[in-house]
C-alpha cells in the first residue's frame, strides 16, 4: 500500500502535521508513505518519522522529478493538508484510489471538488492546527508528535554541554511579533545559564538579533549567537539539547514543542488556540492578557510589548524550578 501526503503550506503548518502522518503510520504500519513538503519545510524531511520517502517541492521550479514521482507513484490514497490550487492538482494527478481533502477548501474553488473522493468536515477555525490535521485521517492523536530531530540527544552544543544553556528564538517572519530588543537583553542578563541565540538569514531577522546584542552592553554574559549559521535541522536539533527555550510564535516554537522541550511562547497578534504549544513543559504568554488555556477562536490581537520583561521572567524561573531533563517531557502534545 502507497500513500500519499501532501503539505505545501509554512513552516509551522508542516511541521504541525507530524502527528498526522504518525497517526497514518499507525494505521497501516506496513504501508509505504511519501510526503510532499514546500521550500524552506523540506529541510527538515528527516525530521518527520513516519514518513518513507520525503520529496520537496521548490517554489519558481519545474519540479519535474516530484510531478513525475507524485503522477506514476501507483497511490491507494492521497491526503491533501494543504488545501490550496497547486495540492488539489497534485491530489488529482496522484490518481489515488481515494483522496482525502477539505471541504472548506472545495467552497473556496468549486472546481477542487473533482480532485478528491473524500472530504472532511473539520473547521480550521475551531480547531489547534494538531487537531485540524488529525481530522483528515480520521484517526486519534498517536502516542508520540511523530517527529525525531536527527542528532537531537547530541552532547554538546557550541561547546555547552546539552541541558546547561538556553536557546533564544526571537525572529520570525512576521516583525509585528517581535519582542522588544531591550527586553531580550534583559532576560539574557538575568539566566542562570549560557543563552544560545538562534535565528534565520533573513535581513529583519539579522537586524533584531544585532539590536539585542547592542542592547546587552559591554558588561552582559557571554551570549552564543549562531543566527544565520544553522540550517533549520540543525537549529532544530540545538532545541532539542536545551534546558529551556524562550520565543516567539515562530518555526522555533513548534520545534521547540515536538521535541517536549520546556518552552516559553511569548504571542501578541496571532492566536495561540491555533497555534500554542500544549505539552506540560510550556508556558504561553499572551499580550492581551488572555488566558492562553481557555481562549478560543476569537482573540484580541494585542502589540507585543504588552509583554512585561517581569511575566517572562516569572514565566522561566517557574519552568527552571522544574527538574532538568536531557528526555522529551511526555507525549502529550494533544
Amino acid at each position: 500500500m502507497r500513500i500519499l501526503c501532501l503539505q505545501l503550506k509554512r513552516i509551522g503548518d508542516a511541521i504541525l502535521t507530524a502527528p498526522a502522518l504518525a497517526a497514518l503510520r499507525e494505521a497501516h504500519p506496513l504501508a509505504h508513505l511519501t510526503l510532499v513538503l514546500h521550500g524552506p519545510s523540506g529541510g527538515l524531511g528527516p525530521a518527520f518519522a513516519a514518513a518513507d520517502e520525503v520529496l520537496t517541492y521548490a517554489p519558481g521550479r519545474p519540479n519535474m522529478a516530484v510531478w513525475s514521482r507524485v503522477i506514476t507513484g501507483g497511490w491507494a490514497a492521497c491526503y491533501d493538508f494543504t488545501g490550496t490550487d497547486r495540492s488539489a492538482v497534485m491530489a488529482r494527478m496522484s490518481r489515488a484510489a481515494r483522496v482525502f481533502g477539505y471541504r472548506r477548501c472545495v467552497e473556496k474553488r468549486a472546481w477542487r471538488a473533482d480532485s478528491y473522493t473524500d472530504l472532511c468536515e473539520a473547521s480550521v477555525r475551531d480547531l489547534h492546527t494538531i487537531d485540524f490535521h488529525l481530522a483528515l485521517t480520521g484517526r486519534p492523536a498517536p502516542e508520540d508528535t511523530g517527529f525525531e530531530i536527527p542528532g537531537g540527544r547530541g552532547s554538546r552544543v557550541n561547546g555547552l554541554p546539552a541541558g546547561k544553556f538556553c536557546v533564544l528564538h526571537p525572529g520570525t517572519a512576521r516583525t509585528e511579533k517581535y519582542w522588544l530588543p531591550e527586553r531580550w537583553a534583559e532576560v539574557v542578563s538575568r539566566l542562570p545559564m549560557p543563552a544560545v541565540l538562534t535565528g534565520g538569514p533573513d535581513p529583519d531577522e539579522r537586524a533584531h538579533l544585532a539590536a539585542i546584542r547592542a542592547a546587552l552592553g559591554a558588561t552582559a554574559p557571554p551570549v552564543h549567537d549562531l543566527g544565520g549559521t544553522l540550517s533549520l535541522l540543525q537549529v532544530a536539533a540545538v532545541i532539542a539539547r536545551a534546558r529551556l527555550v524562550l520565543s516567539v510564535d515562530s518555526a522555533a516554537m513548534h520545534l521547540a514543542a515536538m521535541a517536549q522541550r520546556p518552552q516559553v511562547a511569548l504571542f501578541g497578534p496571532t492566536n495561540p488556540f491555533h497555534w500554542r504549544p500544549r505539552h506540560p513543559a510550556a508556558r504561553v504568554l499572551v499580550a492581551s492578557g488572555e488566558d492562553a488555556a481557555t481562549l478560543g477562536p476569537r482573540h484580541a490581537a494585542a502589540p507585543m510589548h504588552a509583554l512585561s520583561t517581569a511575566a517572562v521572567l516569572a514565566a522561566i524561573e517557574g519552568l527552571l524550578d522544574r527538574p532538568s531533563s536531557s528526555q522529551p517531557a511526555g507525549p502529550d502534545h494533544r
